[in-house]
């Protein structure tokens, strides 16, 4: 990559770090994004609702969309874009199309999370001026790099002589779970031979390059609410079915769920809300959740342990409970041709290659959705992870990625791309 196009890139991630906006409204990020491509020219620009099919899993709130419409219109956002985007059907999908070949896809994610950024000056987003400029929103995991890297690799394969079609998607609200599911069944995934969804940071240096990560954890969330009966506290509290009891009930229970032997589980109850004043037993309390597995068997198993401790907890308070779970991401795994492509990318960078040593993304991905569904019609599918030197964890207050990671993977993956063609 040359100066120049490398600059460029490290200022979109910063411009994009300013501005961190969470799933389903990521408006000026769009904007911002098919500002860049459409410089590039590809010969197809799908956008917002164009990528998507109707349903959506976890969408905002009208309030929400509102504020996040008139946040984005004070920052610029082209107005014609916007208007694609104000539904909260956000990202895109660049296409070029060069003739007889393959058809590649490269999957980025945009959205940041409900965080706030650190102010620590030995913070660099903060000494250099990009901090987030909204509170409790933060890119606390790459995804600005990410969508810098997408328009990247767009660029270098326009540049060079690839023959087939390559696809870029900058993918919305990865973070709740969700961007991934409604672009599986929009018709954009059928044609793909070879899918290579990316990652940065890993709690790796950089110039490590890790081919196929494998270490997804399956993920569902869940909810629950509990019904009881109101009493004053003092005077009646045996007349009363202790809404808050219940809740507490399950918590303890749903983390002394036992663990399976055949592999990593997790649950955590994360939202607790309930109750009106100190001297009212509460008749209504909800909780919110995870479940995990190192496979999608292992997710099934807490959940189904999850559903049958809420709805006891309830009985054992004569409280009633409504449980929802969401249509959460399964596990998935990599095409070793694939893999070996990417190594053989990555060696002739001169980066490391090590693989996938189990704990790499440590978490779950909804990129597994698209790896699966592009598995079932017949192609290829490897998740690719770039290491940054990040000097804390992901999604914590000062997490940061070393910005030389953004030519590293650029010119690492578009290697690969034109060598799928060859």
């Amino acid at each position: 990559m040359n100066a120049k196009s490398r600059s460029r890139l490290i200022e979109l991630r910063r411009d994009l770090h300013r501005r961190p906006e969470i799933g389903w409204r990521e408006f000026y990020t769009t904007g911002r994004i098919v500002e860049e491509l459409e410089d590039i020219g590809p010969d197809e620009l799908y956008v917002g609702r164009e990528i998507h099919r109707e349903e959506r899993i976890r969408p905002p709130t009208d309030d929400q969309l509102a504020r996040a419409r008139e946040r984005a219109l004070e920052t610029g956002v082209d107005e014609d874009v916007l208007e694609r985007v104000a539904d909260g059907y956000t990202g895109a999908l660049a296409v070029l199309e060069r003739g007889e070949g393959p058809t590649v896809l490269v999957r980025v994610d945009i959205d940041g999370l409900p965080q706030s950024e650190s102010e620590d000056p030995d913070h660099v987003p903060a000494a250099e001026g990009f901090r987030s400029e909204y509170g409790e929103r933060m890119h606390a995991c790459g995804h600005d790099a990410h969508a810098a890297i997408g328009v990247g690799v767009l660029e270098a394969v326009a540049e060079s002589d690839f023959e087939g079609t390559l696809k870029v998607l900058f993918q919305p609200a990865e973070e709740l779970g969700a961007g991934a599911a409604s672009v599986v069944g929009s018709g954009h995934l059928e044609d793909v031979d070879s899918l290579l969804a990316v990652h940065v940071g890993l709690d790796v240096e950089t110039g490590v390059v890790i081919p196929g990560i494998e270490s997804f954890l399956a993920i569902n969330g869940f909810e629950a609410t509990f019904e009881g009966a109101p009493a004053h506290a003092g005077n009646s509290p045996h007349e009363g079915a202790h809404a808050i009891q219940a809740l507490s009930t399950a918590v303890g229970n749903l983390h002394a769920i036992p663990r399976h032997g055949d592999g990593a589980t997790r649950i955590n109850v994360g939202v607790v809300e309930g109750g009106t004043a100190t001297n009212i037993v509460p008749e209504s309390a909800s909780l919110q959740g995870e479940v995990r597995g190192a496979t999608t068997e292992l997710r099934n198993y807490v959940e189904d342990h999850a559903a049958r401790v809420l709805r006891s907890a309830a009985e054992a308070h004569d409280c009633e409970v409504d449980v929802s779970f969401r249509d959460g991401a399964p596990s998935a795994e990599c095409d070793d041709t694939l893999v070996d492509a990417v190594s053989a990318a990555a060696a002739g960078r001169d980066a490391t290659v090590t693989p996938d040593e189990g704990d790499a993304l440590g978490g779950s991905e909804d990129a597994t959705r698209l790896m699966r569904a592009v598995q079932r019609s017949g192609g290829d599918a490897t998740y690719v992870g770039f290491g940054a030197s990040n000097p804390t964890g992901h999604h914590t207050a000062t997490f940061d990625v070393d910005e030389a990671v953004i030519p590293l993977a650029v010119d690492t993956l578009a290697d690969m791309v034109r060598a799928l063609s060859a």
